[in-house]
């Protein structure tokens, strides 16, 4: 089972989702969300598609986050994506 470019070789909260983050985030850059997605065994993909898991959406989201709308993909604000990730011990 090759997991392919982009993902990470450990199981995290987000192992096996396709996660999208558009617009501005207020606690961490877009690069730091991604990087988080990328520790916890997701995949920061850069466009909307019906295999996305759901959007990171921030002030100024645009395109993207009215693309998951029309494909009814789960659509989070960026504390609800912090409370996913796990506790620092």
């Amino acid at each position: 089972g090759h997991s392919g470019p982009g993902t990470q070789k450990r199981a995290g909260v987000f192992s096996g989702l396709s996660i999208v983050v558009t617009g501005t985030l207020t606690s961490l850059s877009r690069e730091e969300a991604e990087a988080k997605i990328l520790a916890e065994g997701g995949k920061a993909a850069s466009s909307v598609s019906k295999k996305t898991s759901f959007v990171v959406a921030g002030p100024g989201a645009g395109s993207k986050l009215a693309k998951a709308q029309e494909l009814g993909v789960e659509v989070i604000d960026e504390p609800t994506f912090l409370s996913r990730l796990p506790k620092p011990n």
